[in-house]
């Protein structure tokens, strides 16, 4: 019984299944686009020269498992990036950029969300970069936001609703597959023509 329950205490939340499904969708889609922040660019301090070996998801969850944040901080986390791509509408998250937005918004989380978290020092090692670069990317991550840290109560459950509707698309079984029926060249015709005249085209 004792087992069942420390396996449970350190199983992944479904908000950081959702949230690194979401930013994956956005980072792959912004890959498609081939989009390369400019020099002067707001997201170029965030910006790695090769993509990373580990995933979105797995290098969430590794936060997760060592970083001892609380469910409501990736809900924030994902709230800040909102809020510095929308202040920064250039801005494209991809796969070069989009694990640094996410160990330094989970960081700035943190901070604000709460009352015990770990330094720089441990979130650098937790997300695989040096600790000069994770001061340097959490200071340009708060410009970036216009230090707008504050998530109130209604903000915060709206965000929920989005994160929900998210995962209740990711669990939902998929549609049952459709029989064919195979048609003569004749009922074809007649089965357009009767759709053309519902349709009222």
């Amino acid at each position: 019984m004792a087992k069942v329950v420390e396996e449970e205490a350190h199983a992944i939340p479904r908000v950081v299944s959702i949230v690194s499904s979401l930013l994956q969708r956005v980072a792959e889609r912004n890959d498609a686009s081939q989009r390369r922040p400019a020099l002067h660019d707001r997201a170029s301090a965030f910006h790695g020269l090769s993509k990373p070996a580990i995933s979105v998801r797995s290098y969430l969850e590794r936060i997760f498992r060592y970083a001892n944040c609380s469910p409501a901080c990736y809900v924030v986390a994902y709230i800040y990036l909102d809020r510095f791509t929308l202040r920064h509408p250039s801005v494209s998250i991809d796969s070069l950029n989009v694990h640094r937005f996410i160990i330094t918004s989970v960081l700035t989380a943190v901070k604000f969300m709460d009352d015990i978290y770990y330094n720089n020092a441990y979130f650098a090692k937790v997300g695989g970069i040096t600790l000069m670069e994770m001061n340097y990317l959490e200071v340009d991550f708060l410009f970036g936001m216009g230090f707008e840290l504050n998530v109130s109560p209604d903000i915060f459950h709206s965000y929920c609703s989005v994160l929900q509707r998210e995962m209740y698309l990711l669990e939902s079984p998929p549609a049952p597959p459709r029989l064919h029926c195979c048609l003569t060249e004749e009922e074809s015709s007649r089965s357009s023509w009767l759709s053309e005249r519902c349709l009222g085209t």
